[in-house]
């Protein structure tokens, strides 16, 4: 793994708990979707779906499209959740636009 893809103990947890859901304990995929808001638009979904070992973090490892796992340098998942609800949120180091709405950015 040589994508730097950082992901917080919060959204660790919560990547668990849906990959245990949907019955692909410990195994997660991440893909890039064109934004409206954004260039990039993170999707996640349960299994490794034939991507590569992207991150690991506390049990779970977040699988990606070889050809997108370059996208995904410098950035970190994070997950906030609250008595209304929750959601991942996308923040990142200098040279990476995220948009308010967390789940989109674009490499400047």
């Amino acid at each position: 793994m040589s994508t730097n893809l950082l992901i917080t103990p919060a959204a660790a947890a919560e990547l668990g708990r849906q990959a245990a859901v949907a019955g692909t304990p410990g195994q997660m995929h991440l893909d890039l979707l064109d934004g409206s808001c954004e260039t990039h638009v993170i999707r996640l979904q349960p299994g490794p779906m034939g991507g590569v070992p992207v991150a690991r973090a506390d049990g779970i490892t977040l699988h990606a499209p070889a050809g997108q796992a370059g996208q995904l340098e410098g950035l970190c998942l994070d997950y906030r959740g609250d008595l209304s609800g929750g959601g991942f949120l996308v923040t990142a180091r200098s040279g990476i636009r995220c948009c308010p709405c967390g789940s989109a950015f674009t490499r400047l």
